[in-house]
């Protein structure tokens, strides 16, 4: 962690190390020296034979500001190729940043964050002065890395002794049901999934006081915050429940109005301590596998998003945006074994979360693992069949329900396609998470053994703990559990099992509902609904009277602890 010296610049002398680090020397400890005006933290962050990223904190003493600008020069030939946070010119050696329209006020004591990227040859000397608007600041001294809640550098698992957030108003919802106070403590993600969630909806938490919370929880140890970024333009184009605010052209909005803001929020160093889980955007990227083209599945909402390339551009750019924080570990969502495990979608999937890990500005280097099962209800682990059994002399894979797929539930779906990703060429240090909120599947109706050998589907249909209709089915599941606790590191190459979706909220509702949200009413979650090509032509499994997506559903709630495995 950067330590702040309380002197004042003319007074240091400032040593460059050979890690692309600076350090203040301060003479005087003399605590009658006039207060600093305002302090600067330069760190580099990753150094390369040509070139450089760092990252820039600026925290401001002297009176509120509603507009500001950043100066320093370099020694050398250093030149800013690219930045965020900050609009960054540069005149021979002089670097000026000023603020963008949404991170302009600065109050005292207020600090904003800013990155970028630079070239150079020979020497990569760091700058000895800054001033902000003007007047000359004092610099903390940089520590090569940052982040990973305060340690310097990311660490490889960041659940990985580590706490976890309790969101507090899922916490109130949860333990206000009878019962409820069993689960109440568990921590859940934070959905931010409209730009008005960045401050907060209807008098709710906004996403600063929900990190004000986590360092009020976190004490002196570790602390894991898990948001879901979800609002890209035409979102989740198959399905209406989970329509966002923004069209399919609004990828200016997207990055101006929702990643831009949220990038400022996690930037600044009051939570450079918390260790900042993002799950990057949900369903929508494998979208453009499963379902557009010639495909039976295909809509033409999907066809859209896949011709105008903005599904690819709005991860890619929260990844290069987010990514650029030192404590923010990116999952990109995966889908689930029931929907990208089928050879045609498995290695295409990997592929083209590849591309939009390059898009934007984006390195696979701004990817920290991946999410399967978010939101969904895929088993963790089918212990009565495995995908190489056979009846008969007929494959399990031919059954109705494994229907060809190569994987029966999560886990190993999650480990494969892992070993995929990383042949394919993302980082062989990522991990997996799985979110096991909603895939328990207990309760009287739980299998404690193989299905009869009649048939390869009485076998299946007879072991299986997923009690779906068909795979395909994702809305408000009637006979779904509470799935494993959370906990981290619980099998190779998965970082952690998390209940990224709040358990008891809502996945759509189950008639059409007029709202302001921007949230359609999808048959998927009427339980009269007799299916489409993406479940193939089956009721739709999904509870009655469900409120909007998102929306408190005690029902589903109580149904989900009582068939909650490993039992509550």
């Amino acid at each position: 962690m950067s330590r702040t010296r309380t002197a004042l610049l003319a007074a240091l002398v400032l040593v460059a190390g050979a890690s692309g680090t600076a350090a203040a020397v301060t003479p005087s400890s003399d605590p009658g020296i006039a207060a600093i005006p305002c302090t600067v933290d330069y760190k580099v962050q990753n150094q390369w034979d040509t070139g450089f990223t760092a990252a820039v904190t600026i925290t401001n003493n002297s009176t509120a500001k509603s507009s500001w600008a950043a100066k320093w020069s370099y020694a050398g030939n250093q030149k800013v190729t690219s930045g965020w946070n900050a609009k960054i010119s540069q005149s021979g050696t002089a670097v000026t940043a000023a603020n963008e329209t949404y991170n302009g006020s600065l109050a005292t004591g207020g600090s904003v964050s800013f990155g970028f990227n630079a070239s150079y040859s020979g020497t990569n000397a760091l700058p000895t002065t800054f001033t902000l608007d003007g007047v000359t600041c004092n610099v903390d001294d940089g520590s090569s890395g940052g982040g990973g809640g305060g340690t310097g550098t990311r660490v490889d698992n960041p659940y990985a002794g580590a706490k976890v957030y309790v969101n507090p108003e899922w916490s109130a919802k949860a333990a206000a049901e009878t019962g409820g106070s069993r689960v109440s403590n568990q921590p859940t993600g934070v959905w931010l999934d409209r730009i008005a969630a960045i401050n907060g909806v209807n008098g709710g938490m906004g996403l600063r006081a929900h990190l004000d919370a986590a360092l009020a929880q976190k004490g002196t140890g570790q602390e894991v915050v898990q948001l879901v970024v979800y609002d890209l333009p035409g979102r989740d184009c198959a399905a209406l429940a989970s329509n966002g605010e923004l069209g399919p052209t609004e990828i200016g909005r997207y990055e101006t109005e929702f990643i831009d803001p949220i990038a400022a929020i996690l930037a600044d160093s009051k939570y450079s301590s918390l260790r900042i889980v993002t799950t990057i955007e949900i369903d929508s990227l494998p979208n453009l596998v499963t379902n557009t083209g010639s495909k039976a599945t295909a809509t033409a909402q999907c066809d859209t998003m896949l011709a105008n390339g903005n599904y690819v551009k709005g991860v890619g750019y929260a990844l290069n945006k987010l990514g650029a924080i030192p404590n923010v570990y990116n999952y990109i969502d995966a889908g689930h074994h029931g929907w990208l495990g089928w050879d045609d979608n498995f290695v295409p999937s990997a592929n083209l979360f590849y591309q939009a890990a390059n898009a934007e500005g984006a390195t696979v280097a701004d990817v920290a693992g991946f999410i399967t099962n978010t939101a969904n209800y895929s088993a963790l682990k089918e212990n009565n069949y495995t995908i190489n059994d056979s009846v008969n002399g007929v494959s399990v894979r031919q059954s109705k329900w494994v229907d060809w797929n190569r994987y029966v539930d999560e886990q190993s779906y999650a480990q494969a396609f892992r070993n995929e990703l990383v042949s394919v060429g993302f980082n062989s240090g990522i991990g997996m998470l799985i979110d096991t909120s909603r895939n328990g599947w207990g309760g009287s109706a739980r299998p404690t053994g193989p299905g009869a050998t009649t048939s390869v589907d009485t076998y299946v249909d007879g072991g299986r703990y997923d009690r779906r209709i068909q795979v395909g089915n994702w809305c408000n599941q009637s006979g779904a559990g509470l799935g494993e606790r959370p906990q981290a590191a619980p099998a190779t190459g998965i970082d952690a099992y998390v209940w990224m979706k709040p358990p008891g909220e809502s996945d759509g509702s189950s008639t059409a509902i007029a709202n302001d949200e921007g949230k359609g009413f999808d048959r998927m979650c009427d339980p009269t609904y007799t299916g489409n090509a993406r479940n193939g032509n089956n009721l739709s499994g999904a509870l009655p009277n469900a409120p909007l997506s998102g929306h408190w559903f005690s029902a589903q709630f109580q149904q989900l602890m009582a068939n909650a495995y490993p039992p509550l």
